[in-house]
């Protein structure tokens, strides 16, 4: 079973991983932050430096791409094998507001026959194997008896599933039983997607489904960058975590503002890191600063004489880890 890093808007761009995979091994693929194409079809200069695989190689990229008409998907698609990539991921997963109300993310199942004309299309003339990351449904759970037989109509690559609805965001346990529904009734690899927070619970998943092609973790990896590397066998180690921290804010600071840009980022990243930290007020004190220069030497004093917790406290905030019966 592999062990992909699931993308997070904002935060896991190409600096992000690469720093990441430089420290902390294990990780089998880094899944990039969707992508819109463009009216014009054409990659801005920034989506290029994103697809620019640097030294992961194009193996160990996914692409994912938000599109809710067949022409934008497919350039999409010929223009990411043009550059040397394998697989293109379709999106209907990101629960975004924003996103969702223009039809596309989870947005797109809400029209389960929409859905099958737009699979249709892409899998008639899809010049790369097709991929796919869903939740379960927009409203209601039971949605997803009407999107698995869309689903199984087509030579998926693989499907990613995040058993939840668009309206439960990241809120509570997720419904591990539409996953097994899933695994029972597709003919195509499954990876599972959803509060997988430490090696236990991916532990578990392995052993409650032994064909699983593997898994995607994202908020549980951000909080604990080491997870991968413990599932695999491996050990957090504080200077590995110091050498992450002072790596990603160098790289940033070569092209960033301190204050304008470096910090909001580190500030969202904190708000992952935090919960390794048995100090609860740890992350009210890196709130409140105003400038890098402040932040700064507090996040890496935290980093260096904190007391880690073993597993980030995720697990509590948001319920638990996934519940498996074995």
């Amino acid at each position: 079973m592999t062990l992909d890093f699931a993308p997070m808007e904002g935060i896991t761009g190409r600096a992000y991983r690469e720093t990441h995979a430089a420290c902390f091994p294990g990780v089998d693929r880094y899944w990039l932050p969707f992508l819109t194409p463009a009216s014009n079809h054409q990659f801005t200069p920034r989506q290029r430096r994103e697809l620019d695989p640097g030294p992961l190689g194009y193996t160990r990229l996914v692409p994912q791409v938000l599109a809710k008409d067949p022409a934008d998907f497919l350039w999409a698609a010929a223009a990411l094998g043009e550059l040397g990539y394998g697989e293109i991921n379709l999106n209907l997963g990101c629960p975004s507001g924003t996103v969702v109300s223009k039809g596309k993310g989870a947005g797109m199942l809400r029209d389960p026959e929409a859905l099958d004309r737009f699979l249709e299309a892409v899998f008639a003339a899809a010049p790369l194997p097709v991929s796919v990351k869903t939740r379960i449904g927009v409203e209601e759970p039971g949605e997803w008896e009407r999107l698995l037989p869309v689903f199984a109509r087509y030579p998926i690559r693989e499907l990613t599933v995040h058993p939840r609805t668009r309206r439960e965001l990241y809120g509570g346990g997720v419904r591990f039983g539409a996953f097994l529904e899933a695994a029972a009734r597709l003919p195509f690899p499954l990876r599972y997607n959803g509060n997988l927070f430490s090696p236990d619970a991916v532990q578990r998943l392995e052993t409650a489904c032994p064909g699983l092609s593997g898994a995607m973790l994202g908020r549980g990896l951000l909080a604990d960058p080491a997870l991968i590397t413990r599932c695999k066998g491996g050990v957090r180690q504080r200077q590995a975590l110091i050498d992450f921290h002072e790596g990603l804010a160098e790289r940033y600071l070569s092209s960033m503002h301190p204050d304008g840009a470096v910090l909001p980022k580190f500030k969202e990243l904190w708000l992952y890191l935090a919960l390794l930290l048995p100090e609860e007020k740890a992350w009210k004190r890196l709130r409140k600063c105003g400038k890098w220069a402040e932040f700064h030497p507090l996040a890496l004093e935290l980093l260096r004489n904190s007391e880690l917790l073993p597993e980030p406290e995720l697990a509590r905030l948001h319920q638990q880890d996934v519940q498996i019966d074995i």
